[in-house]
């Protein structure tokens, strides 16, 4: 939990672009490092597309909180084609402790998309985690700064 008792963060933001040019972006881990906006994220380490609850994709990390390079493991929570994703994150080879990414989409409209992204950490118990890792590890801001990378991404 963090200091003030919040364990969610979530950001939204109408893109302008179809909501399965959106879903094709997120639903493809080769293009999570283009979005990211947290800078943790160095590439794929082993993925294909996301297409069902229960996979997993790997991803190159870098962080201070985690002494430099590390890998995860992202458990694939939540799937509904161009209206939700969502995955569990954890170091690599171990159990997912409980924070989660969830993408939702709604269409606006042929060319735009609602994107609400949140970062739930309320599912942590780990104690020691939570004293290790100061939630949240990943900024509103920076939530924010990823929807923007987003919309840049499917402009183009």
């Amino acid at each position: 939990m963090s200091d003030n008792g919040v364990t969610k963060v979530t950001v939204q933001r109408v893109i302008e672009a179809p909501v399965d040019a959106v879903f094709d972006i997120l639903s493809n881990p080769e293009r999570h490092q283009a979005i990211d906006g947290s800078g943790f994220i160095r590439g794929v380490d082993h993925a294909d597309r996301i297409q069902n609850v229960g996979e997993v994709f790997t991803m190159n990390m870098e962080g201070d909180h985690m002494g430099g390079e590390y890998k995860t493991d992202n458990h694939v929570t939540g799937y509904a084609k161009d209206k939700l994703l969502a995955w569990k994150t954890t170091p690599a080879g171990t159990e997912p402790p409980g924070w989660e990414w969830l993408w939702e989409l709604e269409s606006q409209g042929p060319n735009e998309t609602l994107v609400r992204h949140t970062y739930d950490w309320s599912k942590v118990t780990d104690k020691k985690l939570l004293e290790q890792v100061k939630f949240p590890l990943v900024t509103e801001a920076q939530l924010e700064d990823t929807l923007g990378r987003l919309a840049a991404q499917a402009a183009s």
